[in-house]
């Protein structure tokens, strides 16, 4: 009796497959820090910008009680309502732009990560950027609903929990803020997967990018199921790579005389980009898994 493969169990033969090939790798980190450099350098020059008209002595910012962390919030919270207004302006013309070259590049970087992803299907795999781009931005479209639905959660938290005429709730706040945070973490597990294997079934399929999303939704239970299990796997994995890389930046922190303010900030650096690299890493193991489970669920019924 054959038992039936789990989604994770042949994901260790998949990471050695990708670790393997660092071109995919190189591909996946490419695309996201041609995006990701420019647009923190926007971000950086429009902060400065912002800076400049409310310095941070103007707002409170430099003198918050880090001792008190009740009156830290409210100091917080004063400097928002000045800064706000500001930040909306430049959000209202960075995040349309920013979401538009976002997908245009991750369409194009995504096509070319795919393309290679398998020799034996290179021959039946066009590279079709634009389709790419549709279904890219209905990836972008759905985080930014789970994004915008936690952040309104999060409001709520605090204005339920945190109040001015009452005393603060903080076993309330964090229990419902954990609880939350990861309750739409497990959401966006459980239904991105559908915009995650689009773009595989439609190269694969030959098929346009809605045709392909609606596809998406009709796999069958196992497969499905398959693809789920990996989804959810990787979000762990996501999780754990940002813990790792928090522990990284934190462990020289006893030797901070020794070893000086630069070096912290050379070891954060390199903190943050050891879990940018190792995420993409997973992203294109997990398109491997999808990869392999759509050649065993649905390869052999569609013509070559």
């Amino acid at each position: 009796m054959t038992v039936p493969l789990r989604g994770t169990q042949s994901l260790v033969g998949q990471m050695g497959w990708v670790f393997d090939r660092p071109l995919l790798t190189g591909i996946e980190v490419a695309w996201r820090w041609v995006f990701g450099v420019p647009f923190l350098v926007v971000c950086w020059t429009q902060a400065r910008q912002i800076l400049a008209v409310l310095p941070l002595d103007a707002t409170g910012l430099n003198a918050i009680d880090a001792q008190n962390p009740w009156v830290a919030v409210v100091q917080l919270a004063r400097a928002w309502a000045l800064y706000q207004p500001h930040v909306s302006a430049v959000l209202s013309w960075l995040a349309p732009v920013a979401a538009l070259v976002w997908v245009v590049v991750s369409g194009v970087g995504r096509s070319m990560v795919l393309k290679r992803l398998d020799p034996e299907l290179i021959p039946r795999l066009s590279f079709r950027p634009v389709q790419m781009m549709i279904l890219q931005a209905g990836w972008l479209a759905m985080l930014g609903a789970i994004f915008w639905a936690w952040f309104r959660s999060m409001a709520w938290v605090s204005a339920t929990h945190i109040t001015t005429d009452a005393e603060p709730d903080l076993i309330g706040f964090s229990f419902w803020a954990i609880f939350l945070s990861l309750g739409f973490f497990t959401i966006w597990a459980l239904v991105s997967w559908a915009l995650s294997i689009a773009p595989l079934v439609m190269l694969l399929e030959g098929r346009t990018a809605v045709s392909a999303l609606g596809q998406g939704l009709r796999l069958g239970k196992a497969f499905t199921g398959k693809l789920v299990e990996i989804n959810l796997v990787m979000g762990i994995v996501n999780l754990a790579l940002i813990v790792l890389a928090m522990v990284l930046s934190a462990a020289p922190m006893p030797f901070s005389d020794e070893l000086g303010p630069d070096a912290l900030h050379g070891i954060a650096a390199v903190a943050v980009a050891f879990y940018l690299v190792a995420s993409d890493y997973f992203q294109v193991v997990r398109l491997k898994g999808f990869q392999e489970f759509w050649k065993m669920f649905r390869g052999a019924d569609v013509p070559s």
